[in-house]
């Protein structure tokens, strides 16, 4: 009897999971179920959420391949695709920062080459493309998947969650308020008025790019000098970045890849610092985390003294500097430091050095006690965050030149500020400073989200009866609270695993997240085999 699966969500973590199940030697049924018109691509680079401009905060040497490496891929692509596209064909390399649409081409293409090979292999699949599951309903020993377009003639011998991105549905977007960077932005008109994005990060930024567009145009001088131009003198177009600290992200910076060992603050190390009891285990964690950074760059531990300091005044040390000088500056000077690194393949040793610890760190924070997730979401927390969310430089260089044609403005809010918004505009008052904007974009990304938030109810009512306010899921990422369904149903949309592993986003996630899920039915579908021959 063939082993039956749906995939619902076939964005990137979905692809990932389909890859393992058509390797698999056994003939499986795959069903392919994608809200959207385009499955394999994903929300967050599909055309009606993206603009051309708007970049991916990932290049080819990061991005784990499936038939081919996105290199590879981008090197089989016409000059005049990629030129369409901004990006020089004769300076492409693995490192090469594209156009989230370019990258759903790629998956997309991918996809199709799936389930090429999947047919070829003898599996049986079928495609549901602009079809949303409503519900996921668990019988004893399969499940049932209600659509949009009503009940599916199939019972399921287990269900991969991959639905992706999911923001909350009581926020309703409206010609001046935009609860997420998704919900509408790029088909709005936005009128060249006071716009205020919440939040600095690349999505905020992509934010204020797609605003921008529509009132100018970018435009490169012949030594790559770039400026902003407005299409009307008379526009009153002002946008501002919002954020608690009012800093900007820094470039992307060169280093190598795959990541080098650790010397000192690796997953082993922080392992026996678990063993030793979770009291301190913050602190002695940090401890590692110094040393390891004092190892890898003795001048930089000496600059901010690095043996004088514990979790909060790193924490303090790290931002000093950037919190003192105005922003844009800042990031004329990183993009320079930034771009002439890369020319010469020169790594800055402590930020190579905080990169590859905050996965190891990551392991560590389902044992650590509630007040030290509260310290380390504080500290260490928004340092690892900093890190390895820095953007593309070709970002920088659009913020400056909104910045230069006095259109970009960023600012710090503040730890405690309030938000209102009216039928008409959006007021924040922050450190005795008021803030008015016509209209409003809430960028600050993804939020970690519970069980109540399952947009499943028979799914959500079994987990929640069950006190599961955050959903319980195994190393093959299968649900196992209530027990019933371990086996059943797989969960791999990354919102519904952030609260015990903050850093668990992008693509390398939806790799890890995939393969993990789509291994886990290899194996069932092998025991299976084994009690079939045996029977």
């Amino acid at each position: 009897m063939t082993l039956s699966i749906a995939i619902v969500g076939v964005g990137p973590t979905g692809l990932y999971a389909f890859q393992k199940l058509v390797n698999t030697s056994e003939p499986l049924a795959i069903w392919l179920v994608e809200k959207g018109d385009r499955a394999g691509i994903g929300m967050p680079y599909t055309p009606d959420k993206n603009d051309r401009l708007m970049l991916a905060n990932i290049a080819s040497i990061e991005i784990p391949p499936l038939c081919i490496s996105y290199y590879e891929w981008l090197k089989k692509q016409p000059d005049a695709i990629l030129r369409s596209y901004g990006i020089k064909p004769e300076s492409l390399d693995e490192r090469t920062f594209t156009p989230r649409l370019l990258l759903g081409e790629y998956y997309r293409a991918q996809f199709v080459a799936l389930v090429g090979q999947g047919e070829e292999r003898g599996h049986h699949i079928e495609i549901l493309e602009g079809v949303e599951i409503e519900d996921v309903v668990p019988h004893k020993n399969a499940v049932e998947l209600v659509s949009t377009v009503g009940v599916i003639e199939q019972l399921f011998d287990r269900v991969i969650l991959a639905t992706g991105h999911l923001f909350p549905v009581d926020e309703v977007e409206t010609d001046h308020y935009y609860p997420s960077p998704w919900s509408g932005l790029i088909d709005a008109q936005i009128p060249a008025t006071s716009v205020g994005i919440m939040g600095t990060s690349l999505s905020a930024i992509d934010a204020a790019m797609a605003v921008a567009c529509q009132h100018g145009r970018f435009q490169e001088s012949e030594n790559r000098e770039l400026s902003y131009v407005l299409r009307t003198e008379e526009s009153k177009l002002a946008i501002s970045l919002l954020s608690r600290s009012g800093i900007l992200p820094e470039a992307d910076f060169y280093c190598p890849l795959p990541y080098e060992p650790l010397f000192v603050c690796d997953e082993a190390a922080l392992k026996r610092e678990v063993g030793m009891g979770v009291r301190g285990l913050l602190d002695r964690a940090y401890a590692l985390f110094a040393k390891e950074i004092e190892t890898n760059d003795p001048d930089w531990a000496e600059e901010i003294a690095i043996r004088d300091l514990d979790v909060e005044t790193f924490f303090e040390a790290y931002f000093a500097r950037r919190m003192k000088s105005d922003p844009f500056k800042w990031a004329r000077r990183n993009l320079r430091e930034a771009e002439e690194n890369r020319g010469a393949k020169i790594t800055i040793a402590w930020r190579y050095a905080i990169l590859r610890m905050h996965e190891a760190f990551e392991m560590l924070y389902t044992d650590l006690s509630v007040d030290d997730r509260q310290r380390f979401d504080r500290t260490l927390k928004r340092v690892f965050v900093d890190n390895y969310a820095a953007i593309p430089p070709e970002s920088i260089r659009r913020m400056l030149a909104l910045r230069d044609a006095q259109i970009l403005s960023v600012v710090g809010l503040g730890e405690d500020y309030d938000m209102k918004v009216t039928s008409e505009r959006t007021i924040i008052t922050g450190q005795d400073q008021t803030h008015e904007f016509e209209v409003f974009i809430d960028a600050r990304g993804q939020q970690a989200l519970g069980s109540k938030d399952l947009p499943f109810p028979t799914l959500r009512e079994m987990l929640l009866h069950a006190g599961s306010e955050v959903p319980e899921i195994g190393d093959d990422y299968s649900i196992v609270v209530p027990p019933e369904l371990e086996g059943l149903v797989s969960l791999g949309a990354l919102p519904f695993l952030m609260h015990d592993r903050p850093f668990i986003q992008g693509i390398t996630a939806c790799a890890e997240v995939g393969r993990a899920m789509g291994h886990a039915i290899r194996r069932q579908a092998q025991r299976r085999r084994r009690w079939l021959l045996e029977a």
